[in-house]
């Protein structure tokens, strides 16, 4: 039998997060129905051996890494459930936190995935970088979040606690539907890691979904603990997924007007880190562009899989514009319709 939600933890050398978060969510995600699943990513410190303390986790073990994308594409095709929670390690979860998403997409079927409101661990009156309470992109491409603009992060004062659709739900705590995960063909394994929890959510919403913001439920995130910000990888990562994500699902028409402006803005962006003396972080950009021109063929075949059943409500401004000129850096601030 089917359990009703499977929480999936995707670790790679993480077993000082599992030991400091694993036995909080095993003993806060006490719902009927819920299962607390492992996936080991091919870990070489001590995350293994530390899992046997855990006889009530479910582990499923992978011989190597295979990012975020290949990882958990290969641990839920090994797990029975109607809805999966992508839960990285690196969060601690509160008592009730489990209730009101699962009550939320049972009452709304058209809702594809949805995600609680992220807050800093570290900090717990503060969003959370990598998600706060919902994730958008505007027409370029570039993500945000209702609490969290470019580097400009939000004080909680429940100013966003109302649920909402939202463009993305994080890949630090996401709930999605079994069924519709598979249906859209589950992560981008080309992604690796980074936007592609973004890729997911914008592929459902062309399949006629919603996504949403619950934010009844809070979880507190730590973050950065695989890749730090500053590391040129990630950069290289961001840059060339983002470039993935907007080639695949853009109309034919948006592609020809929006990707020419993103690739110059991205130089843009190079020459600042050049002008900087951060000459691995202009290398990481110029890296990603190489790549994703290298791949035009294989993203073109992945367009005909999309039906485009829905539009996705995009912010129809440039996100840097209204930071960096009108100085709106907060998400009631901006004028989103």
């Amino acid at each position: 039998m089917a359990a009703k939600v499977a929480i999936v933890i995707l670790n790679w050398n993480g077993e000082n997060f599992l030991r400091k978060f694993l036995k909080n969510v095993v003993t806060n995600s006490n719902f009927p129905g819920a299962e607390v699943i492992v996936a080991d990513n091919g870990s070489t410190d001590g995350s293994r051996e530390l899992l046997g303390q855990f006889p009530t986790v479910r582990t499923i073990a992978f011989e190597k890494n295979f990012g975020y994308t290949g990882g958990y594409n290969r641990a839920l095709k090994q797990v029975d459930a109607d809805y999966y929670i992508l839960l990285n390690s690196d969060i601690e979860v509160p008592e009730g936190w489990l209730a009101p998403l699962i009550e939320f997409m049972e009452a709304h079927p058209d809702v594809a995935a949805c995600a609680p409101k992220l807050l800093d661990y570290n900090q717990k009156e503060f969003f959370e970088y990598a998600g706060a309470a919902g994730g958008f992109i505007d027409m370029f491409g570039y993500p945000f979040c209702r609490g969290r603009i470019l580097s400009e992060i939000e004080a909680d004062s429940g100013q966003y606690d109302t649920p909402m659709p939202i463009f993305w739900a994080s890949g630090a705590c996401m709930m999605v539907r079994s069924n519709l995960f598979w249906q859209v063909g589950g992560l981008d394994e080309d992604f690796f890691a980074h936007m592609e929890e973004i890729d997911l959510c914008w592929r459902l919403q062309l399949n006629g979904y919603s996504i949403y913001s619950v934010p009844q439920s809070r979880v507190y995130h730590v973050g950065g603990g695989t890749l730090p910000n500053n590391n040129p990888f990630k950069l290289y990562l961001n840059y060339r997924n983002n470039l993935f994500m907007l080639h695949k699902n853009l109309s034919t028409r948006a592609i020809w007007v929006i990707l020419p402006v993103r690739l110059i803005l991205d130089i843009l962006s190079s020459l600042v880190y050049l002008i900087n003396g951060k000459l691995p972080f202009a290398k990481a950009v110029f890296s990603a562009h190489r790549d994703y021109l290298k791949r035009l063929k294989s993203l073109n075949s992945k367009r005909t899989l999309l039906p485009r059943k829905a539009n996705p409500n995009r912010y129809r401004g440039l996100i840097l514009v209204d930071f960096f000129i009108f100085r709106r850096r907060q998400f009631n601030k901006l004028k989103y319709s």
